[in-house]
């Protein structure tokens, strides 16, 4: 039974739970369970014969006695009992978007719909309708999803598709006479989803490269196999293509098949300007002769290009960029300093906050927020504001025990209700350190209604963060339909960094809405979202989505340094003093081409505004409508009353 096979099955016990309305805590460890087994690189059945089943984070002893029983029979007991009380064909329908689990039930239980094409039949003839809350629209817009659904493009989330990639990478880098190896295409663009993987190996002799890539533990079957080209399925279900050419002519293979073909094209207009045409074997003069390159610098360098970033690559002004010499210096991983939405056991996060905290130093960032859910999130565990509170408690205890060298937050992902109020009132909202503000329910609301929701949220003097705006879950679920030319704007008028949130399931904001929001000159926040600690490795998604939206550390407040962020958050009228003043952090330096601004969010002459707000002759975002003074006066401040209160004063 492979990974993948495993996987499936704990997310369909997941689905029928929760259509028959088990208690949230059994639902989520059987997701947890299943999002594990889905991104986990060694086949399950290797660890589990070495008896090492509950080594792997996040096996608890329940999962791992199911895990062992399907290994060894080959069927669960538990899974066949619960196909009995819920029809497995119901969780086809949770595919249609707009169909939650209640709704599920619902429709189940009155009308005896258990297929996509007796529900379909159940919205042709009206029948739904006449259930509570449903209505015509409904009945539209679950056709529609229907109709969606049967056009899917079959394409896979990076974050499925590239753990598995790179272990092959890392195979084909062991394989005798490989002398490189790297993986082309979409995945090395950071597209969001993945349609096929490319991979690449420069080596003098491919055909026993070739017949070790068919022999790798992923590969479930070879389509086909030739001298420089071979095709397999992989256990995950996408094709796999390898070619192998001269190390000396890995350059342009590179290139060539690391796309886009948009930008392609334009790489070869520019080659043919010049007399020489192009393509992945090598440049060739119209005489015939052959201009070789081992490296993709080489092979700009032949059109009168700098290097141009794999994530740029998609003809959205990238060439004219280089041609200028205006190429943005693209956010890294190594420039993210702090993580501002996290989430522990006090909602629905895994572990507690002192692992949290711990594990986020030990991933070598300096500032961590705590942002479980607000209180009407029930799913989630959301925190009353009694319950907020002695959270605070012992968010300050862990911090006291870290001591001076990293700074731990408390703050919340408010539920932006419905009805468009936040979910804590403003007095509960000023005592956090950071608010992230969020959409997860009514996410089908016309654009009009939806649109104002999250523009109230944005203007909200204490909202710091508006986390995955849109609300999409790929591959399943469409973003809400938003004005987001409005709420990129307001975010920049306001000061509301816009959250890139890094899980691969999210990339929200995607690339497109990114790069809008740099030209505006939007701060952003990229974060992980993490409930569990292996989750803050996914801030390379996050910063590969970044990157395809041509943002700097500039425009990255997470990405600043810490005193700089914090100073920030100051400046934005939270009036909770934080158990660590900024001086007190070991805060890392600029990179070279950028300073610290003299007040963290305050252009100055040292420091401009993110992006293209400049370009008018106008302030960062945060200076034109976010002054202190406009937002809460410094003088309005408690004055210090205990010792944390009078280490934060000068």
């Amino acid at each position: 039974m492979t990974n993948k096979e495993l996987a499936q099955i704990f997310a369909t016990i997941a689905d029928l739970l929760e259509i028959k309305g088990e208690v949230i805590y059994k639902i989520l460890a059987y997701r947890r369970a299943a999002e594990t087994f889905r991104e986990y690189t060694r086949p399950v059945r290797d660890v589990w014969r070495e008896g090492k089943l509950r080594e792997i984070a996040g096996v608890g002893p329940a999962i791992a006695e199911k895990v062992d029983e399907l290994l060894r029979t080959g069927q669960l007991a538990f899974f066949e009992r619960l196909k009995q009380e819920v029809p497995l064909s119901l969780a086809d329908l949770l595919t249609v978007p707009d169909l939650g689990p209640k709704r599920v039930a619902q429709i189940w239980k009155s009308l005896g719909v258990t297929t996509l094409q007796e529900l379909e039949l159940a919205a042709r003839t009206g029948k739904l309708r006449n259930l509570a809350g449903l209505g015509e629209k409904s009945e539209a817009k679950i056709l529609a999803g229907i109709e969606a659904r049967r056009h899917a493009t079959g394409r896979m989330p990076l974050g499925q598709a590239w753990p598995v990639a790179q272990d092959i990478l890392k195979y084909l880098r062991g394989i005798p006479g490989v002398k490189v190896a790297e993986v082309a295409g979409s995945l090395r663009r950071m597209r969001a989803t993945i349609g096929d993987l490319d991979f690449l190996a420069g080596a003098d002799d491919a055909r026993p490269v070739m017949a070790a890539f068919v022999t790798h533990p992923q590969v479930a079957r070879v389509i086909a196999q030739g001298p420089t080209k071979t095709s397999v399925e992989l256990d995950l279900g996408l094709q796999a293509d390898l070619r192998v050419l001269a190390p000396e002519r890995f350059g342009t293979l590179l290139q060539y098949f690391t796309g886009s073909k948009d930008h392609n094209v334009r790489v070869r207009e520019l080659a043919l300007e010049r007399g020489l045409s192009l393509n992945e074997h090598a440049f060739v003069r119209k005489d015939g002769r052959e201009i070789i390159c081992a490296t993709e610098a080489e092979v700009y360098r032949n059109v009168g290009l700098a290097y141009i970033p794999p994530e740029l690559r998609e003809d959205r002004g990238e060439i004219q960029a280089a041609q200028a010499g205006r190429l943005p210096r693209l956010v890294e991983l190594r420039d993210l300093q702090s993580d501002l939405h996290a989430h522990t056991t006090w909602s629905d996060g895994q572990v507690g906050v002192r692992e949290m905290a711990l594990a986020a130093r030990a991933r070598g960032l300096r500032c961590l927020a705590i942002t479980d859910h607000s209180q009407s999130l029930g799913v989630t565990g959301g925190l009353t504001v009694e319950r907020l509170r002695q959270q605070r408690r012992e968010i300050d205890a862990v911090q006291a025990e870290l001591g001076t060298g990293f700074s731990l937050l408390q703050g919340a992902e408010v539920e932006i209700r419905a009805d468009g109020h936040l979910d804590y009132n403003d007095d509960v909202l000023e005592d956090l350190d950071i608010v992230v503000a969020s959409l997860h329910t009514s996410l089908r609301q016309d654009r009009a209604r939806i649109t104002e929701r999250l523009l109230n949220a944005i203007r909200n003097r204490h909202v710091d963060i508006i986390g995955h705006p849109t609300g999409r879950l790929l591959p399943d679920r469409d973003g809400a339909d938003l004005d987001m030319e409005a709420i990129l704007k307001a975010a920049a008028e306001n000061g509301v960094a816009l959250e890139i949130n890094a899980n691969p399931q999210r990339l929200d904001l995607d690339d497109v809405h990114t790069k809008r929001a740099v030209e505006l000159g939007c701060y952003l926040a990229l974060n992980t979202d993490a409930h569990h600690p292996d989750h803050f490795g996914l801030a390379h998604y996050g910063v590969g989505t970044a990157r395809r939206g041509w943002a700097t550390s500039e425009h990255v407040i997470n990405a600043w340094p810490v005193e700089r962020l914090l100073q920030w958050l100051d400046e934005r009228g939270h009036r909770r003093p934080r158990a660590v003043r900024p001086a007190e952090i070991g805060a890392a330096p600029a990179p070279a081409e950028q300073k610290p601004a003299a007040r963290a969010g305050k252009p100055t002459a040292r420091t401009p505004a993110p992006a293209a707000a400049s370009k008018a002759g106008k302030s960062a975002p945060a200076a034109k409508s976010r002054k202190p003074a406009a937002r809460r006066p410094k003088t309005s401040r408690p004055k210090a009353a205990n010792a944390r209160t009078a280490r934060r004063r000068r």
